[in-house]
């Protein structure tokens, strides 16, 4: 969903936004083998986006972008695919003590600082046959001298790695699309 056409997308369909109805759309779409991508022209995106947000369950997250003294990024690898450490903020939490909590608890390590938040994003999935919009706000953090990882099993973590900015096609071609679009903020 957008205002304007982005100039550097290619290869897309555009749908109809006068017709637009997010579930059958998403019913269309779910069972589709590779990713497509669909654009939708609205003259008006915050108040589409907030007719969908309604109509949906909604999960509110936080998670991080961490970095170590050598310049190497924290990733886990989650139920088979690369991942950044993040989860659900509980009651009581703001959104930047939940990033760190979360990250703390899914790797095994301390938080030495907190910075700028990157950004905001949203994506659905499917609780018993729910549809759900998770919100996850995302920061930068450090975590210097952390030698040891310690994923979180009970959490589907089998895997926790510093990656240099090198290795990170690693991670590119087995994670999930919003993660492949977070990744550009490294580069």
């Amino acid at each position: 969903m957008t205002e304007s056409l982005p100039p550097d997308i290619e290869d897309y369909q555009e749908l109809n936004v006068a017709k637009f109805n997010f579930f059958k759309f998403y019913e269309l779409a779910r069972p589709l083998e590779s990713p497509k991508i669909f654009l939708l022209l609205t003259p008006d995106f915050k108040s589409l986006f907030k007719d969908i947000k309604r109509s949906m369950i909604l999960i509110k997250a936080a998670g991080g972008i961490v970095s170590n003294e050598a310049n190497k990024f924290l990733f886990i690898f989650r139920n088979g695919k690369w991942d950044l450490p993040k989860g659900k903020i509980e009651k009581g939490e703001n959104s930047r003590v939940a990033a760190i909590r979360e990250v703390q608890e899914e790797c095994g390590i301390s938080i030495d600082s907190s910075g700028d938040k990157i950004c905001n994003t949203y994506h659905i999935y499917e609780i018993n046959e729910a549809l759900v919009i998770k919100k996850t706000a995302w920061y930068w953090m450090r975590a210097d001298k952390q030698e040891k990882l310690v994923p979180q099993l009970e959490e589907g973590i089998t895997d926790a790695r510093w990656l240099a900015p090198g290795d990170l096609m690693l991670v590119r071609q087995n994670t999930y699309p919003l993660i492949r679009d977070l990744l550009k903020v490294l580069e």
